[in-house]
Formats: C-alpha cells, structure tokens, sequence
C-alpha cells in the first residue's frame, strides 16, 4: 500500500499514456518514444546529482550552511542561493533533492526559495546563450529583474508560508535524511 501511495502519480501518467495510446492508436509510437526519452533523461542527470549531493553531504557541515545560509544569514545567503542556483546545470526537477539537503543541512527557507527560483531562471548558460542571441542589455536587464523579482517571490512565499508549516517541510525532510528510515505521511 505504501508503494502504491508513493508512486500514486508516476502510475496515473503511465495509466493515462496507456489510455491515450488506446485512443488514439496512430500516436502510439510518438507516446512510447517521448516516455523512453523522458525516462533517459532523468536516468543520466540524477546519478550525478546524488553523487555531488552525497560528497556535499559528507564534505560540508552543518555549521556552515547555519551559519552561511541559515536564517540569521539573509544577505550573503541569498547571495550564495543566486550563485549556487545560476551555476548549477540540469533540469529543475534535479535541483528538488539539492533544496532538501540543504533544509537538512540547517538552510534557511527564504534562501532555499532563492535557489528554487534562481535554478529554475537564472542559469548562466542561458544568459550566455541570450546575450550573444538578443544582446547584452537585454539579457543583463532580464537577469537583474529575475534576480528582484525571485527574490520578492521568495520573500512572500517566506511570510506566507507558517513557522509550523515551514517545520514540518524541514521535518519532513530530515526523515529522508540518508541513513534514516523514511516514512510516508
């Protein structure tokens, strides 16, 4: 019962992708190619994400990130949240275990936010790619007001978000600590 509570969603894709290639029977090869595609991708980017989490599990304390990225740390947290998120490379669906560790790791909500957004907007690559495409004064205005803007998200998401809310989030990922049992809610 577990697995299934655990997998809930991944089944409902794989039942609906079933479901659409019954109806429509010509798309079915398209349907089969894009699920093989998707399942390539994140089978390559994953295992490296684990790893370079693994090494900055054992390697970095956690007085460090309390005392860089915690929650007395505002400015150069946020600081290392924007140059952390815009020099990581991969899909944002990579940067989720990233943030959990670094909840674990005692960083503060707000500068987790700040490396979702920063991640998912602000990759560097991106920025090279625009600047040569649409110009320099495009892509810097584009980055400095995501950068404004990611982090009046954050800011929000942060005050909104309640101290007990916010608790079991890091509670929750503590559970999933490596080592640690994990339990499902």
């Amino acid at each position: 019962m577990k697995l299934v509570k655990r997998y809930y969603f991944a089944m409902m894709m794989l039942l609906l992708a079933v479901l659409l290639g019954v109806v429509f029977p010509q798309k079915q090869g398209a349907i089969v190619h894009n699920m093989l595609g998707n399942v390539r991708e994140v089978v390559s980017v994953i295992p490296a994400i684990f790893i370079l989490m693994g090494l900055a599990d054992v390697y970095v304390p956690r007085e460090t990130v309390v005392k860089y990225m915690g929650e007395t740390s505002i400015f150069v947290g946020g600081f290392l949240a924007v140059l952390l998120g815009s020099l990581a490379a991969g899909p944002l669906y990579a940067a989720f275990p990233i943030a959990s560790m670094m909840l674990r790791k005692g960083a503060s909500f707000f500068n987790v936010m700040v490396f979702l957004g920063a991640w998912s907007t602000l990759k560097v690559p991106l920025f090279l790619f625009e600047t040569t495409s649409l110009g320099a004064a495009f892509s810097v205005t584009r980055w400095v007001t995501n950068v404004f803007v990611i982090l009046a998200i954050a800011a929000v998401i942060n005050a909104t978000v309640s101290v007990k809310e916010k608790e079991a989030i890091v509670e929750r990922q503590l559970k999933m600590e490596p080592g640690k049992a994990t339990t499902l809610d």
